[in-house]
Formats: C-alpha cells, structure tokens, sequence
C-alpha cells in the first residue's frame, strides 16, 4: 500500500497581480466563495442564477435570453461557441493579431470548419478594410471571428465596425471579449455581436475558472438547427439551455460550481454597484496614470495610443534588461507580479495587467517604484 503523504496546509502569499490574469480578487468576492454550499437544484441557488443571468446580461449589455457562465475558464468560452456554431465544411473569416485570433482559428479547423484568416501583425488592431475585403472575396462565408481585447499584444479592435460588416455579409460574430468585459466599452445588442465570451478572472476580478457567454437569437437558431450534432457533449449548449432557462425547474446536465458562482455572483454585483461607464472610466485613468509613469522611465508601449487596451499595457523591455531576471526580482522583493511576452513579443515585451480591482494607484504607485528601483 503506498504510504499516506505528509503533506502541510498550502497558505500562498499575498501577492499584487498585475499581469494578464488572473487579477486580483475582490476581498467580498473571496468571502462569497467561502460561504455553504448548497445543491445545484437547491430552491436557493437556482434563484441566485436568475439573478446572476441579469448581471450578466448588464455587463454585457444585452437583453439575449442564453447568457450564461460556462462551468469552465474562458479558453472553454472559446470552444463553445465555435462548436455549437460551426459545423464541417462551413466558412469562417478568423481574424489574426496575436495568440488568442490563432487560436479562434485552431478551433475553427477542430471543428471541420474552413479558415480563412486575415492578419495584422502584432500590436495593431484588426483592420477593417482586410477584413470587408475578405467577406466579399468569400461570399459562402457563415462567420466572423475577431479578438475584442488582443491579450497577448495589448491591441484594442472596432468590434462595433466589425459586426457590422458580418451583417452587411449575412455572417454570424463570433467574439473573444475574455480581456474587455468590464474594461472597455462593449455593447452585444447595440453592436449586433451574435456569440461572445469572457472570462471571469480579467476585469471581473473573480476567482478564475468560468466563461460568461452570450448567444444571439440568430446564433441560437444556428445552434438548434444544426444538420449534425456539437462534437462535445459536455460544451453542447442546447444540453445546458434548460439549465439556465430561468424559473424553478431545471434539467440537470453538471454539477455546477456552486462556489464559484457565489464569486461571480458577487464580483458581478461590485460592477453593477460600480455602474459599467464608471468601470471603463477608471480603468482608462488609471492606464493614463500608468502610462506617465513609465514613459519617465523611458519606457515604450507596443501598440499605438489610439488602440492601446487600458487594463492591459504591453510595453518593450529597456535594451540591455534581462526579462527574466526581471520579472523573477519583483516577484522576490515585491510580491508583485507582472506577465512575460507571448510569441512573437516573447522576450520582448511585459504585459502589465489594470484590471478590475487591480486598477487602483497604489498598484501603480508599488509597480512604478518597483521597476525605477530594479532598472536603476
């Protein structure tokens, strides 16, 4: 028999996120997730579900009836739309600027889908022109695909100009919102987004590990009127609609984390008390905040002003500064953490993450003084 192993309690330190996520956790958010937990058909939980369905749609700010949170973190998100959405041998225009648009178009190719891809190089946003030019050179084309928030880059795209030219073409959107939701600006209904997903560990600031996510009525038609079944039982949302269809009686499919959605419940409730335009307005002050600071150090962003995500600055490393070395020192001496560049800006680049309750000067002042001292 193998012997039980000896193993003390894990009790983390307290560390300052600011990289591209997780961010920091609401205080009350990590007090929700401690509370009892009930059963996931219990009376209780399943009113606390209507109530965070309507939190969801405020941040989303839409009025869809399938918004929901995936029992699964945001690259899950991803995965469901594009399964219940694309079936073999349908046409997908993907758009590139960075690791997450590669991925849309991995999951498009799983899918037996079509890729058709349209590339920015990394720290642009998409362009529009290419991506008009795409549509018309590609008629059959059932969707559009893009990143909202280029976590890997930084790089802020039009998704209000966007989806509209997947309507002018009778395509479906498909949207990753997993860095914006709650950051920037972004309005489903108003901008005619069809299929959108998030995450809850970015500008939401709760524990990660679950996807909000929202269907149109055009892309829930798709999903209910598919010639072949979604590859993935687990992600299959025409399982998971009676679940979260609101009202008493619920078809069970998993159980849910109920823990978890206390956390979300909550975070959610901190962004709605906030008021979402206050939300975006504080993080873009503290972006400027940021950017004052660093630019005394000599320090560059990646992208272009115009297109710079607030909560999410990608900045070059000085000539001549180990990254690594970096980024290992204000772990050690700061408890602060910051994120390494991703492919073709890894070694290149840091991502310093504003999000959520991350956004606030004290983190900035901590960052500021902790870089001036180690590049010193």
């Amino acid at each position: 028999m193998i012997p039980a192993p000896m193993i003390a309690a894990f009790n983390p330190p307290r560390r300052t996120l600011l990289g591209p996520g997780p961010s920091d956790v609401y205080p009350q958010v990590l007090a929700a997730q401690s509370k009892p937990t009930v059963g996931h058909l219990d009376p209780l939980f399943v009113a606390m579900m209507d109530e965070l369905k309507q939190l969801l749609q405020y941040a989303f700010q839409t009025k869809n009836e399938m918004t929901l949170a995936i029992s699964a973190p945001g690259s899950a998100g991803m995965e469901a739309c594009f399964v219940n959405l694309v079936e073999p041998g349908e046409k997908v225009i993907v758009c590139r600027n960075g690791v997450f648009g590669e991925r849309m178009r991995q999951n498009v190719e799983r899918c037996g889908g079509i890729a058709v891809t349209v590339d920015n190089a990394w720290g642009e946003p998409v362009d529009p022109e290419a991506v008009a030019q795409a549509l018309t050179q590609h008629p059959d084309a059932r969707f559009l695909a893009f990143v909202h928030a280029e976590t890997s880059t930084g790089a802020l795209s039009d998704a209000k100009t966007l989806c509209a030219l997947a309507k002018q073409h009778n395509c479906l959107s498909i949207v990753d919102a997993v860095t914006s939701l709650g950051g920037v600006e972004l309005r489903v209904d108003d901008w005619g987004i069809d299929a959108i997903y998030s995450g809850s560990q970015k500008c939401l600031s709760c524990v990660p590990g679950l996807s909000p996510v929202s269907f149109s009525p055009a892309a829930v038609a798709k999903i209910t009127q598919r010639k072949t079944p979604v590859q993935s039982w687990f992600l299959d949302q025409s399982l998971v609609m009676s679940y979260w269809s609101g009202g008493a009686k619920r078809a069970y499919h998993h159980t849910a984390p109920v823990n978890a959605l206390y956390a979300l419940h909550e975070a959610l409730r901190i962004l709605a008390s906030e008021g979402l335009e206050q939300a975006w307005a504080r993080h873009q002050a503290m972006h400027q905040e940021l950017r004052a600071g660093l630019e005394q150090l000599g320090i560059q962003f990646v992208v272009a002003e115009p297109y710079r995500l607030p909560q999410l600055n990608a900045i070059y490393i000085p000539a001549g500064v180990d990254d690594a070395v970096v980024r290992s020192s204000l772990l050690q001496q700061f408890n602060l953490e910051i994120g390494a560049g991703l492919g073709a800006l890894a070694g290149k680049a840091w991502r310093i993450g504003l999000m959520g309750y991350g956004a606030r000067r004290e983190n900035i002042a901590l960052c500021l003084q902790a870089l001036q001292q180690l590049l010193r």
